[in-house]
């Protein structure tokens, strides 16, 4: 099932609101489709497994060449530019017909970059749950209703739509 939702690492307008003494963030690291994300990771990992177990002639080399290149361009669609910059600097893209340990050694490398832009974004979320809830731990510390925008309160019996 494909979704256009972003996962955002980093602040986004709430974690902003929650605080707004910190520095502006600096670009976004956003994720435009996490089902397709995860689909390819779950490839890649399963590819690195086959060619630990296996030895690959040159035929198998090259198609797995192809699918490494083919799976670091439906990467790149799917993620904002920051990272498209950091997976390319990371893990850059094979040339040639690659040797059995250099398509290992790829192949590790594009999953270990994966399980750490997964933890980022497991922290990411982590911290916009602390950011919330530290937020409304101040709402109630305050007095005010949880279901109300924080700023003056009402007056009651004050100026309202009707006057």
């Amino acid at each position: 099932m494909e979704t256009d939702q972003t996962i955002d690492q980093g602040s986004d307008e709430q974690a902003q609101t929650l605080a707004p003494q910190q520095t502006p963030p600096g670009p976004q690291e956003a994720i435009t489709e996490p089902a397709k994300l995860l689909r390819i990771a779950t490839m890649v990992r399963e590819l690195l497994e086959e060619t630990r177990q296996a030895t690959i002639d040159e035929a198998g080399r090259a198609r797995l060449r192809e699918i490494y290149l083919r799976s670091f361009d439906e990467l790149k669609e799917v993620l904002s530019p920051d990272l498209q910059e950091e997976l390319a600097v990371l893990v850059p893209p094979m040339e040639a017909v690659p040797t059995e340990s250099e398509i290992r050694v790829a192949q590790a490398q594009l999953v270990g970059w994966l399980e750490g832009l997964f933890h980022g974004i497991q922290a990411a979320l982590f911290a916009q749950q602390a950011a919330a809830r530290a937020q409304f731990e101040e709402l109630r510390r305050r007095g005010l209703p949880t279901g109300q925008p924080p700023g003056p309160p009402q007056q009651p019996g004050g100026p309202g739509a009707y006057l």
